[in-house]
């Protein structure tokens, strides 16, 4: 992957690699942290001292993602990404939002075996879930940095995923190149809704639907639904999914001790896939 693709997060030029050193015509220079990831994410971007997934919450991701309950849906993207990739020389990836790298590692490992070679970035605000993603390939460029205001360089980007991620459409736009696809992935109502039974007395069924949302500078090409069963038999890998969720914060101690006893429980994973097309004019 050209370096080129990567843009100073100071003054928007481009960064070029010097062994561990990225730098710009105006001399910002950036130090490749020594797990192998690069940290582009600003002070004056954060909202927070640590932002992002804590260390907690990453481990709790990575035990449970490696369960491979959510398989399915990696190898589902997989197959787009390929698709939309055979014909593209240099094609340029970005997985915003990326975690600890579950998702981009079966993707880069996946296209490999069909021999395409994009370049593939995972990005993410947290530096302990980058952290973590490098453990998992040396293959993919991993950034700590703000998805708001991504040190991508405009209109250069073939594909960006955004799953289970905030959505930010103007960035978005900026960074894919005319024509490029938006992959994004968000949990329809059905998505562990016996969780969500079971924890909760007053549910409120989601109707989120970013297509309104995205509209201004994107086309929805295709919208489909993924959608099993599966099932927790073992108190660990339900802590561990509890952990990962907004729901480990919103309800009591209580509430998920009472929970982990009524295990086995089957579970539904239901998330809409979309595509989206950039349009001309943004």
């Amino acid at each position: 992957m050209s370096p080129s693709i990567l843009a100073c997060p100071m003054c928007q030029q481009p960064l070029q690699q010097d062994d561990k050193v990225l730098r710009c015509a105006n001399n910002h220079c950036f130090d490749q942290a020594k797990q192998g990831y690069w940290n582009l994410l600003l002070v004056q971007q954060k909202k927070s001292r640590d932002p992002g997934d804590n260390p907690n919450m990453v481990e709790a991701r990575r035990q449970f993602l490696d369960l491979d309950h959510y398989r399915p849906l990696a190898d589902s993207i997989a197959t787009i990404l390929a698709d939309e990739l055979a014909d593209k020389d240099n094609g340029q990836v970005l997985d915003m939002g990326c975690g600890e790298g579950y998702y981009s590692d079966r993707w880069q490992k996946s296209l490999a075996q069909q021999k395409l070679h994009p370049g593939f970035i995972g990005l993410d605000i947290s530096k302990h879930a980058i952290k973590a993603a490098t453990r998992r390939n040396k293959s993919i460029r991993w950034l700590v940095a703000s998805g708001a205001k991504m040190p991508i360089a405009a209109a250069s980007l073939d594909i960006l995923s955004v799953v289970f991620s905030r959505l930010m459409p103007r960035p978005f736009a900026q960074v894919l190149k005319t024509d490029g696809l938006l992959l994004l992935v968000w949990p329809s109502s059905k998505h562990l809704l016996q969780l969500k039974q079971a924890l909760y007395t007053d549910l409120k069924e989601s109707q989120y639907d970013p297509k309104t949302e995205l509209d201004q500078y994107f086309s929805c090409e295709s919208q489909r639904l993924l959608e099993f069963d599966f099932v927790l038999e073992q108190q660990q890998h339900l802590t561990t999914l509890l952990q990962m969720t907004p729901h480990s914060q919103r309800v009591s101690e209580q509430q998920q001790s009472d929970i982990l006893k009524t295990l086995p429980i089957n579970l539904t994973f239901s998330v809409n896939i979309g595509l989206f097309r950039k349009r001309a004019v943004t």
